[in-house]
């Protein structure tokens, strides 16, 4: 019996204990401006909202990095074409210089057919009896009277032997120079592409050192984050639970005067013979609020301690951010300043080859270029 009556006075207590947690609850909802203006976890949206700037600022931060990108290979590309419309522009004035100054109209095979000043070249219709201009119907020279014959033949044999030979120094010298210029140009193309690929392979590494390290960081904070959460949660339970049991065993549920001692046990007591507390009870329970109230501040502070350093945790690494990125910027700079020194050395040394290469071989390459 006393068992059973044991039980139903702790399910009372509970059930009391809940009303009045509840009632405590809804009196400080009503009582907190903030909360009864807003209306919703003000807490809860801080955290949102810092959780938001946080993937905003990542975002942002992606975005630049691949804004930066594309401008380096903008850039690349634009050089790669300046330097092909430097080459064709060098070739294009390689050939009107050669044509102007050894393809002249008076050099050609047929400029004695449209040569203005034929008439005043001419030579007058006979100079000697072995003048071969000298026709039939002129009864000037005979069929069977050719007497340089040989001569003339043998002459031209050995002008076209002289022609061909030339022909053929010309076509080799022109090989030659084409192989080298080729060779040179694709070792030149060789030690740029070489070192455009070191150049984003080391950017590459930059990026993937820096995303490292941003989600180490992330990954930090967050298991920091939850063992405080979890750590909250824990102390939260304990508070609860030594509060409960602090009610439940506290003088001011068991209501121990002697007097009030029910008959049923010393549990229970008569509820038309209890005085009310005394001064020590009263004490006590002033005692532990104001024990309650210094461990609430203990809290805050902690907890504001917590924010303080999470602050200025977010602040170094955002300061290791810009120093990274500054110093990513100075190697940007002096890669480029190297590279545009090495294309200017090598304009420079092209240029120098163009003006010494000799003319036939000019003419081999502007040949191949418009044919």
């Amino acid at each position: 019996m006393s068992w059973l009556g044991l039980q139903r006075d702790l399910q009372e207590a509970a059930a009391l204990e809940r009303r009045r947690q509840r009632e405590l609850q809804r009196q400080s909802r009503i009582f907190n401006a903030r909360v009864r203006t807003i209306g919703v976890d003000k807490d809860a949206l801080d955290t949102q909202v810092k959780e938001r700037k946080i993937q905003e600022a990542a975002e942002k931060a992606r975005n630049e990095e691949l804004a930066n990108e594309m401008k380096q290979n903008d850039k690349i590309m634009r050089m790669l074409e300046e330097r092909q419309k430097n080459d064709i522009r060098n070739v294009n004035k390689a050939i009107s210089e050669f044509q102007k100054n050894f393809q002249k109209p008076e050099t050609r095979r047929e400029f004695d057919l449209s040569d203005p000043q034929a008439l005043k070249k001419d030579r007058p219709a006979r100079l000697s009896d072995n003048d071969p201009r000298c026709t039939i119907s002129g009864l000037q020279k005979f069929m069977g009277e050719d007497l340089n014959y040989h001569q003339r033949m043998k002459f031209q044999k050995e002008q076209l032997r002289e022609w061909s030979l030339q022909q053929q120094r010309d076509w080799k010298n022109a090989l030659a120079d084409q192989k080298f210029a080729d060779d040179l140009y694709d070792k030149n193309r060789i030690e740029l592409d070489q070192k455009t690929m070191e150049q984003q392979r080391k950017e590459e590494e930059s990026r993937r050192a820096v995303c490292a390290a941003t989600k180490d960081f992330n990954r930090t904070q967050a298991a920091e984050l939850a063992e405080r959460k979890r750590l909250e949660k824990c102390q939260k339970t304990k508070e609860d639970m030594d509060e409960i049991s602090s009610l439940l065993q506290g003088d001011l549920l068991s209501e121990n005067p002697e007097q009030a001692v029910s008959s049923f046990g010393r549990h229970r007591v008569i509820t038309d013979r209890w005085k009310g507390m005394n001064r020590d009870q009263l004490m006590a329970i002033r005692y532990s609020q104001q024990q309650q109230v210094l461990e609430k501040l203990r809290l805050k502070e902690e907890e504001r301690q917590r924010d303080a350093e999470w602050d200025r945790q977010s602040i170094q690494a955002a300061r290791a951010h810009l120093v990274l990125e500054r110093h990513q910027q100075r190697q940007n700079r002096e890669r480029r300043r190297a590279l545009d020194n090495v294309n200017a050395e090598l304009s420079q040394e092209q240029k120098s080859k163009w003006q010494h290469t000799e003319p036939g071989k000019i003419e081999y390459l502007a040949d191949i270029l418009l044919g």
